[in-house]
């Protein structure tokens, strides 16, 4: 199964825009309960006007909160990345540190942020245990766990760990475009054969095609085209 993601999703990475550790750490922090689509919205003038951790730990809450609205609980974010900023300028310089033991030391940083900033901006492996990887993993019967620490460290047993990083973005990928969480699109694949909850959502080809999203749309279904 790992190595049909791999054929499916080569070209898997984090959705969310950055250029930057802090700004992905920012970015990570603002997509609870949105979508990266959503966030890469609103950061290219979030991050053109909060460039370091000082700016963060110093911002206007109303003017901050302006920029975080469209995102939802702006003001509960607003409050972490100020929180954030703050943290990282007593503890760290104003730089974000590149250790997961640091960086879960951040207000509003738990071990999933920790493990997309280590994986993306460090190149440090992290297996990024999000909704969809967790969903994923237990249809798939990689492991029963559900708390995600304890799902973490389960499938850290399974892979490689220099490949953890990319079974993050493929997982995720594969969660958004195929296997959703109520109907999933069985038919349409790639991994069906190999899937012990087949069957979950529609199993002919052609409805489930209808149920595939994204730009590698095209390229899924032809993986997955009855022959």
């Amino acid at each position: 199964m790992k190595r049909c993601l791999d054929d499916v999703y080569p070209d898997a990475h984090c959705e969310l825009d950055f250029t930057t550790p802090l700004e992905l750490l920012v970015a990570v922090v603002l997509s609870a309960q949105t979508t990266d689509v959503r966030v890469n919205l609103v950061t290219p003038a979030l991050f053109k006007r909060y460039r370091t951790a000082a700016d963060y730990a110093g911002a206007d809450r109303p003017e901050l909160e302006e920029y975080l609205r469209s995102t939802g609980f702006y003001r509960a974010k607003a409050n972490s990345v100020m929180g954030l900023g703050a943290a990282l300028v007593e503890r760290f310089d104003g730089e974000v540190p590149g250790k997961l033991e640091d960086l879960v030391t951040l207000p509003g940083v738990g071990r999933k942020t920790a493990n997309v900033v280590l994986g993306n901006a460090f190149d440090v492996p992290g297996i990024t245990v999000d909704t969809h990887f967790g969903r994923l993993v237990r249809r798939w019967g990689w492991t029963a766990e559900d708390d995600p620490v304890k799902v973490e460290h389960a499938i850290g047993e399974l892979i490689p760990r220099k490949e953890w990083t990319m079974l993050s973005h493929r997982v995720i990928f594969h969660g958004r475009r195929v296997c959703h969480a109520k109907k999933p699109a069985c038919g349409a694949c790639p991994l069906a054969r190999d899937c012990p909850s087949y069957g979950t959502g529609p199993t002919g080809f052609e409805e489930a095609a209808k149920l595939v999203k994204g730009e590698e749309k095209d390229h899924i279904l032809a993986l997955a085209a009855p022959r």
